[in-house]
């Protein structure tokens, strides 16, 4: 049985997690951490040793989470991560949903409730009336892969199943990182917004290189003057660690906050689904201003690496100015093209 545990911290706070994690390795090893705020636990020894129920477990994690750390989580059980989460996703603040009959939890459930299906393979499922999760797991194994391919087909004919093979990993490497920027006082200038920004997806890009990591997605916080958060996120056309890709998505994400005159305290990216840049996928691109930014960007690299982090950054960052020396607009990282760099 694996736990899904997800804590109620703030968007950007995230000091607690490790003290946290730490509780639930005194009930079981097999702990998976998922920052910002969500954990997997595997369980199935502790039921044993410990003589409990899975909701009983839970309700123990829950009370010394609050009396030790005053942070209240929901919890949702189920026989493999993919269900756990599911559960999660349901759960009430001191309800667990533990998940018993996994073929009549998913059977009306829309096919897009389902790990790896997005909205494009929505879109091509229901095309042939496989809108729901029932539906997918009586058609024909051979017929969903010859509509989405053979391995996504075998894979999305196993989860709607009920079935995950994927293995709670103690220490894993994160699937997440973040980096924040607090401004020194309520700021409602839309460009030192933009500017903040930058400056984030320039760091996670550089952490993302150096590390040789790619990201899927990217989410954007807003913490504003009365302490309330906003959080929208968004897939990238593919996984990448290029700042540019990086910046226009943080931006677009930033403008459908729409948010006009509003007094923000502080701005928070995360990059999401990180992989490793070696098996990920590269369209190749026609543009040449596009492979010069890239060519540019792997020089400010090994530059950073020898000099320092700050021996490279974006121009607009180096002035102070939300603008380029060149004339860009403030829309724009630099000279109106996500990646210039001034050193």
């Amino acid at each position: 049985m694996i736990l899904c545990i997800r804590f109620r911290l703030g968007p950007m706070d995230e000091v607690v997690l490790p003290r946290l994690v730490d509780l639930l390795g005194e009930l079981t090893p097999v702990v998976e951490t998922a920052p910002p705020r969500e954990a997997l636990a595997d369980v199935r020894g502790a039921l044993r040793y410990f003589g409990r129920t899975p909701a009983e477990l839970a309700s123990v994690i829950r009370v010394r989470a609050l009396a030790l750390h005053g942070v209240d989580c929901v919890i949702g059980a189920g026989p493999n991560p993919m269900l756990a989460r599911m559960a999660a996703d349901e759960a009430r603040p001191g309800v667990t949903l533990v998940v018993e009959d996994p073929e009549a939890f998913l059977r009306d459930r829309p096919v897009v409730a389902l790990d790896g299906v997005g909205r494009a393979t929505a879109r091509t499922l229901c095309g042939y009336g496989l809108d729901s999760v029932g539906r997918v797991a009586d058609a024909p194994l051979a017929v969903l892969q010859r509509l989405v391919g053979a391995k996504t087909g075998r894979d999305l004919w196993e989860r709607a199943r009920g079935i995950d093979r994927t293995p709670v990993v103690p220490h894993a490497a994160s699937r997440s990182v973040a980096a924040e920027r607090a401004f020194p006082r309520d700021e409602t200038d839309r460009a030192e917004q933009r500017r903040a920004l930058l400056s984030l997806a320039e760091e996670l890009g550089t952490r993302l290189r150096t590390e040789g990591q790619v990201c899927r997605a990217l989410a954007v916080t807003v913490r504003y003057a009365d302490r309330t958060t906003t959080t929208r996120s968004r897939t990238l056309p593919e996984p990448t660690a290029h700042t540019a890709a990086l910046t226009t998505l943080a931006y677009a994400v930033h403008d459908s906050f729409g948010l006009q005159r509003a007094r923000v305290r502080g701005i928070a990216v995360r990059a999401e689904g990180l992989t490793g840049a070696e098996g990920a996928a590269h369209q190749l691109s026609l543009d040449p201003a596009d492979e010069k930014a890239r060519r540019i960007e792997a020089v400010a690299d090994r530059a950073r690496a020898r000099f320092g982090p700050r021996a490279v950054v974006p121009g607009s960052l180096a002035t102070g100015r939300p603008g380029s020396p060149t004339g860009g607009p403030p829309d724009s990282p630099v000279g109106g093209r996500p990646g210039s760099l001034a050193a």
